[in-house]
């Protein structure tokens, strides 16, 4: 009986998968630069890949069980199916989201709306462009994120 080595390409192509599923929503969607295009994790999942790749090859040559081959097998499927999801949630679903017919074009004047200010007085945006002294008004839009 002899004993083998630790198919460490196969693990660690695994673990690498799954950090790239999870860091994406938990660390990269901080910065707009890796929220937008999510290049590190891409660049994680084809690392991982490469990795799997070879890990599979060392499960599959002479001398490995078949245990060996089962389990290689289960963690580079959780692997794709992990990359699957990723692709399918961050570049195929972000275009189901429906198209607002109702707001404004760009270059449109902004419909009326009323808020609370700083001071807890309601301001609205008609009250604003009407005002003697004020020569114009700038929104402010933000994404969200906080």
């Amino acid at each position: 009986m002899t004993l083998h080595r630790v198919n460490w390409q196969l693990w660690s192509g695994f673990l690498l998968s799954i950090f790239a599923f999870v860091s994406y929503p938990t660390l990269f969607v901080q910065w707009p630069v890796t929220r937008d295009l999510p290049w590190v994790n891409v660049i994680l999942f084809l690392v991982a890949l490469v990795l799997l790749f070879f890990g599979l090859r060392r499960a599959f040559g002479p001398g490995r069980g078949m245990i060996s081959r089962f389990g290689a097998v289960v963690l580079g499927l959780i692997s794709i199916a992990s990359l699957s999801l990723f692709i399918l949630v961050a570049f195929v679903a972000a275009t189901w989201l429906p198209k607002s017919e109702a707001a404004p074009k760009v270059g449109a004047r902004a419909p009326d709306f009323v808020l609370t200010d700083s001071k807890g007085e309601k301001v609205s945006l008609a009250e604003l462009r009407g005002s003697s002294d004020t020569r114009g008004v700038l929104l402010i839009f933000y994404r969200g994120y906080w």
